[in-house]
């Protein structure tokens, strides 16, 4: 197993973070709203736009050299830019990149970031609600689609989410405890779209989308951005926040595809957390909270199991024994996560690790002496995992 360079750990930092408004804002493009989430995280840096020469972003799959489009309306050059195509693993891969192009000397300052306008994409019509199409129509496969009764992200993983029930016994209730700790989370979280609680009977009750997940069990449409600032962690001890240090990453993408052995069941984030670890030097044990690319209940579950937090097949017990909600032994996704705060394709999640580390929320929402953060993010068909490990800096 090839692993990143050791030489790297700690060497470079997130030392900005900010996002936009989140949720129903129509009459926002995507640009804009990244380029609000931008402007925010240079700011929270105590930085200027001039200071910023390298850029690498994420948005709908429709913009062509996007990182341009960005540019332009940023009012920015760079030494170094470019799109990711990495669909929700690029986020993570977008701060690798970043530490990879400075360390190369390509640049100084990196902003990164993803944006959609995911809500209002999908309410123009009738047509468009019931079909999400958030990939263009040219772009997806043209077999065994809507007429057989795959039709996007949530029928892939169903069949996932079914194939771990059927080899490991995960409960549907297993599934809905880690729903209704994200929603508990939410509730804390003034940002997050979803403002009402979720009992396990409302959930049992929930609108079946594909078998076995309901409404519930599925991350939400949402319009939003976030982006962060990477520079070098030498750099980071005079600006505004303390650093938050980039320690580990990895990343490993199963490209014989989602179908292929147990891929869906044996996920990438195995291999990719491996490395992550490895460059770190901690394990599993040693992180304080956990902010998980939660596309649907079930990825949790078995990217619990992938990243060694609990043995392959034991992660909807481990989930519902409670240890996922801010008081467990393993915090997970406190803002709310893709379920209840808003699908931002694993930015915010990112967002989320970077304040628990800087110790910045009032005591019913922090985790309580966090030093260590695990973040994922997981996409590209299924099929492509990105791993982050962050510790607090100046300790």
């Amino acid at each position: 197993m090839t692993s990143p360079n050791q030489a790297l750990k700690n060497k470079y930092a997130i030392v900005g973070v900010g996002q936009s408004d989140l949720g129903q804002v129509p009459g926002c493009s995507s640009l804009g709203l990244l380029g609000e989430a931008m402007q925010n995280a240079v700011e929270d840096a105590g930085l200027k736009k001039s200071d910023v020469n390298g850029l690498i972003c994420r948005g709908p799959d429709d913009i062509y050299t996007h990182h341009q489009r960005m540019g332009e309306l940023l009012g920015l050059n760079a030494e170094f830019s470019t799109t990711l195509d990495n669909g929700g693993a690029s986020q993570i891969l977008s701060v690798i990149l970043a530490v990879m192009a400075i360390d190369a000397g390509m640049c100084d300052v990196v902003l990164c970031g993803y944006g959609r306008d995911s809500w209002s994409r999908t309410h123009r019509n009738a047509s468009t609600k019931m079909s999400l199409p958030l990939v263009p129509p040219e772009q997806e496969r043209s077999e065994f689609n809507a007429e057989s009764g795959m039709f996007g992200a949530v029928a892939m993983h169903a069949l996932g989410a079914s194939r771990h029930m059927a080899l490991y016994g995960t409960s549907k209730d297993a599934l809905g405890s880690i729903a209704i700790t994200f929603r508990e989370h939410a509730l804390k979280n003034p940002l997050a779209q979803m403002k009402q609680p979720l009992t396990l009977d409302k959930y049992r009750e929930g609108r079946r989308i594909v078998d076995p997940f309901n409404i519930y069990d599925c991350s939400l449409v949402t319009d939003g951005a976030g982006a962060v600032v990477v520079c070098t962690a030498e750099r980071a001890t005079y600006l505004r926040h303390r650093p938050v240090l980039i320690s580990g990453f990895g990343t490993f993408n199963n490209l014989r595809g989602w179908y292929f052995d147990e891929h869906m069941t044996d996920t990438a984030a195995r291999r990719s957390g491996e490395k992550a670890f490895s460059m770190a030097g901690i394990r599993p044990q040693d992180i304080d909270t956990a902010q998980l690319y939660d596309c649907f209940t079930y990825m949790v579950v078995t990217q619990l199991e992938d990243y060694g937090f609990c043995k392959k097949g034991e992660g909807g017990p481990f989930a519902a024994s409670g240890t996922l909600s801010l008081n467990g032994s393993l915090p997970c996704n406190t803002s709310g996560g893709q379920l209840s705060e808003g699908h931002v394709e694993g930015m915010l999640q990112i967002l989320e690790g970077v304040r628990q580390l800087r110790h910045e929320y009032e005591p019913a929402r922090q985790v309580p002496g966090a030093r260590w953060a695990l973040v994922s993010g997981h996409g590209g068909n299924t099929v492509c995992h990105s791993s982050l490990i962050l510790q607090r800096g100046g300790d």
